[in-house]
């Protein structure tokens, strides 16, 4: 076994990653700016959960932060401790709440507000001594949340709340849902003591004022993401996956590439091995569909996506040699249509071997 003075030698002189993720900040901070203008009266806040959907969260909520972002949600305890070091405390709610005594604990400590989703959490922020918390109301999503019955109940009177949230289930559809919903919502404001509201998604802020509150939660459309196409004009895209040549090779017509041998050369060919597979999250969807540029030219996916490793013709590129870097066409909306994913799947999917 390595001593530890050995291993942090090692990791001095590591090899920069063969993946990495090109994130443009000024768009990532663009992108907060524009959700919140369109939030109107409200306040855009920002959901990081999830490492902020796969771009880290270390380099994402401080240039967030910095464009003027003063809310950001999570999902999970663990989550905390990263964003603490970027934002204060007091800006941090925790979606899911406080399920056990430790939990309740922990928010405490931390000075991070918990989501009361349940009478059963409101009794246990009780017990553990309260403080600043929001509330989520379930207004037909049918998934964590509190009823609207449960309103009534005296430990919810008791609470301290920040904001009361709900969560539209087809904010990126003309469906009747959203308006009863927001009816529902309405409804829920006017039954509890609070100081702010909010409703409203990526997707939610196009639906206009009513849905707006005084808080707006976007994720999806920070990173690049278009949910609906009230948005489309106003999203830039932030990250672009990037892959380093593992190989290079010459095969003649005949010859078949990858696993099954899903393709097959009709003549002879100049191809490349990148050092990106299924375990970095591009899946076996993009296998004979995937497509990467060197400075603009086209670069296709061959074969089936392995792994560790996929294979492009580099036909259109016969300059390209061992070690030179490809730029994978990421554009979210355009690759959920050819990949089967949603946009979401996309970022979330990205694996932890990409540089950052």
């Amino acid at each position: 076994m390595a001593s530890r003075a050995t291993l942090l030698t090692m990791l001095a002189d590591l090899p920069p990653a063969s993946l990495r993720l090109s994130i443009d900040r000024d768009a990532l901070a663009a992108n907060w700016r524009a959700l919140d203008r369109l939030s109107g009266q409200a306040k855009a806040g920002a959901a990081v959960k999830a490492d902020a959907y796969g771009l880290g969260v270390a380099g994402v909520a401080p240039v967030l932060h910095r464009a003027g972002c003063e809310d950001f949600f999570v999902a999970h305890w663990q989550e905390v401790p990263a964003l603490l070091a970027h934002v204060p405390a007091a800006a941090i709610a925790v979606l899911h709440g406080p399920v056990t005594a430790a939990d309740a604990a922990f928010a405490r400590s931390a000075g991070v507000r918990p989501m009361i989703n349940s009478l059963h959490q409101a009794r246990l922020w009780t017990a553990a001594g309260g403080g600043a918390c929001d509330v989520m109301i379930d207004t037909g999503i049918n998934r964590i949340g509190l009823a609207l019955a449960d309103l009534a109940e005296p430990v919810i009177a008791d609470l301290n709340i920040d904001v009361v949230h709900s969560h539209l289930a087809s904010a990126d559809e003309d469906s009747p849902l959203n308006a009863a919903q927001q009816q529902r919502w309405n409804a829920a404001r006017g039954m509890v003591q609070h100081k702010r509201a909010s409703l409203a998604n990526s997707a939610g802020i196009a639906l206009g004022a009513a849905y707006h509150g005084d808080l707006t939660r976007p994720g999806l459309a920070l990173y690049g993401g278009i949910p609906c196409a009230a948005l489309a004009s106003e999203i830039q895209q932030v990250v672009t996956p990037e892959a380093a040549l593992l190989q290079v090779r010459e095969i003649v017509a005949g010859e078949s590439v990858g696993y099954n041998a899903t393709f097959v050369a009709a003549q002879p060919m100049r191809i490349g091995v990148i050092s990106l597979g299924y375990a970095d999250g591009y899946l076996r969807a993009w296998s004979d569909k995937g497509m990467l540029r060197s400075s603009g030219r086209p670069v296709p996916v061959i074969g089936r996506v392995s792994m560790d490793m996929t294979v492009v013709d580099l036909s259109a590129a016969p300059d390209l040699r061992e070690g030179d870097w490809l730029a994978v066409d990421y554009s979210l909306p355009e690759a959920a249509v050819t990949s089967g994913l949603s946009q979401y799947e996309l970022l979330t999917l990205l694996g932890r071997r990409f540089g950052r």
